[in-house]
């Protein structure tokens, strides 16, 4: 019975962490409210955003806000409207621009702003927006994300903000598109008399007002996407450690936790530095240094909230305390998971929802790495295939473009599995790991890029054509399925026939077979039956390496 409560437990977990992958709900039709989320239109196209300053008074009475958005843009082309988003459930008191007044229409959660003549490309604009209302609640952050408004252990108010996939719009007014980031952007937030607000960047000094309330600054120096945006409010202690890279510089780690979970982060967040080591190695240095390096508090799981990571694991190891390996690693996973976004996501950021895989494929094989830092190249490899209990097949891991919708959850187990194939497509592991670090660190560091671009990356640097790999892999439900048979010739021989059944058309991937305890062959393969001969003593001890491949088996 207790081995069946197990199990029972543990497929509980499967479906939550499954269900909770996707954090916009995929359709089959497509509105026009999708669109102009979703899409880039002329006005969205005709200015780009270099600087948000962004203001938001807390009433945790009300649970409302009351806020304006200074939005610093470029005209990249002349135009005399421009396209702003903001839920209808926030109403807007004014839109100015230099003490003007601007009319503005809505229509659903866009705001399309009239500015007062023609602007000229290339000239130098700002608008302010005023509003207030109350923002979304979340049901079940961070994946129904919006407001979490709840009391910590002392009674006290504990606030925090997720809304990825939601969107940040949900709560402020702003250019809801990932492809367009500030440049940098400033975060002031008014709460109440001795609760503490912890936002991205660094802190700048707080100001203390004469009602009995505090606005803390924060100044984020580098780009942000909006969803990144975050506010976490409470009675939040702070302690700080440093990290040393390894040309000697030095990162500012900064930790913000309940009171009375100080002694608790002190030992939990020790697990923060070796981390950070590997990723240097793997990754390249910490992409956000002059900002530094934090962990807030939260009072849901986790999110990767730029420079101020929410963490809300509860000093546990696993997911929730459960061993999400299925190994027996006992490190924790917001930690690690959440701070791979920082290079995945955060610095390399996807241009449409669509391209969301971008972020989280690369970000959970960066566990794997984490594990093959920390615990060798075996240990990591059977921590990714315990992925594939979680892997539906069911959908592609792309989704659809210009409709605000990400692809299906597999983005995150399957999206890994599929980049330690290529690992072993290209067979060779110094120019695998220069080709990782290379794109997070050189070639799309704080760039936002799409589908096509990685796929142009790989193929180019690998000098291996990937294209049908990964539209099999990403743009594809299924996974490739490998035919084979084998028949004895001789003694010592066995004649291999083989081929791939793909939806890709001109698939072309070797796959790897063992003949011993210590051989690993690759063999060339495409959609076209082959043959050939392997040396081998016995027929049992052959074997397809899925390990190191995520494909799927059958006989011919």
């Amino acid at each position: 019975m207790r081995i069946l409560w197990i199990c029972f437990i543990y497929s509980l977990f499967i479906i939550h962490y499954s269900c909770a992958q996707s954090l916009v709900e995929q359709k089959k039709e497509y509105t026009r409210a999708d669109t102009l989320r979703g899409s880039l239109r002329p006005e969205r196209t005709c200015y780009d955003v270099t600087f948000y300053d962004l203001y938001v008074k807390i009433d945790t009475a009300e649970k409302s806000i009351t806020g304006r958005n200074k939005i610093v843009f470029k005209a990249t082309e002349a135009f005399n409207t421009l396209q702003l988003d903001l839920f209808d459930s926030m109403k807007i008191i004014s839109i100015e621009s230099y003490g003007r007044e601007l009319r503005y229409r809505r229509e659903f959660n866009a705001v399309f702003v009239e500015m007062i003549g023609w602007l000229k490309a290339g000239s130098m604009h700002e608008i302010t927006v005023n509003y207030y209302g109350k923002p979304t609640i979340a049901k079940r952050a961070p994946w129904d994300g919006g407001f979490s408004w709840s009391y910590d252990k002392n009674g006290k108010s504990w606030i925090a903000v997720s809304c990825e996939g939601m969107g940040a719009s949900s709560w402020w007014p702003c250019k809801d598109y990932l492809g367009d980031e500030p440049d940098s952007m400033r975060i002031s937030c008014n709460v109440p008399e001795a609760l503490r607000c912890v936002a991205n960047g660094r802190e700048e000094a707080p100001e203390e007002k004469h009602d009995g309330t505090t606005t803390y600054n924060w100044l984020v120096s580098y780009p942000i996407n909006n969803y990144n945006v975050t506010l976490n409010i409470g009675d939040y202690v702070s302690f700080s450690d440093t990290f040393i890279a390894d040309d000697k510089t030095k990162l500012a780690l900064d930790y913000y936790v309940m009171r009375y979970n100080l002694d608790k982060a002190r030992l939990q967040f020790m697990q923060v530095k070796p981390m950070l080591k590997c990723y240097e190695k793997y990754l390249g240095k910490y992409p956000f240094w002059n900002d530094g390096y934090a962990l807030v508090e939260t009072p849901y799981l986790g999110m990767e909230h730029q420079g101020a990571i929410a963490y809300g694991n509860k000093y546990l190891t696993g997911y929730s305390g459960t061993d999400y390996s299925r190994i027996g690693l006992d490190f924790d996973y917001i930690i690690i998971h959440e701070s791979g976004h920082e290079w995945w996501g955060n610095s390399v950021s996807c241009r449409d929802i669509a391209d969301m895989w971008i972020h989280e494929s690369f970000c959970t094989y960066t566990e794997s790495i984490y594990v093959e830092c920390m615990f060798g190249t075996d240990t990591a490899i059977k921590y990714i295939n315990a992925h594939k209990a979680r892997i539906g097949n069911k959908k592609p891991v792309v989704g659809v473009y210009g409709v605000n919708e990400e692809g299906d959850g597999d983005m995150y187990a399957k999206g890994a599995l599929f980049l330690n194939t290529l690992r072993s497509v290209v067979n060779n592991d110094v120019q695998w790991w220069g080709l990782i670090k290379g794109m997070s660190d050189t070639a799309f560091k704080m760039r936002n890029v799409n589908y096509e671009n990685v796929v142009a990356y790989f193929t180019k640097k690998s000098g291996i054509n990937l294209k049908p790999v990964f539209e099999q892999y990403l743009k594809q439900a299924k996974i490739p399925v490998l035919e084979y048979k084998l028949k004895k010739k001789k003694k010592g021989e066995f004649e291999l026939t083989y081929r791939w059944i793909t939806d890709a058309t001109n698939f072309k991937m070797p796959f790897i077979v063992s003949t011993t305890e210590n051989t690993k062959q690759l063999i060339a393969c495409t959609n076209e039956l082959q043959t050939t001969i392997i040396k081998l003593k016995k027929e049992a001890d052959f074997k397809v390496r899925d390990d190191l491949e995520y494909i799927e088996l059958k006989k011919l």
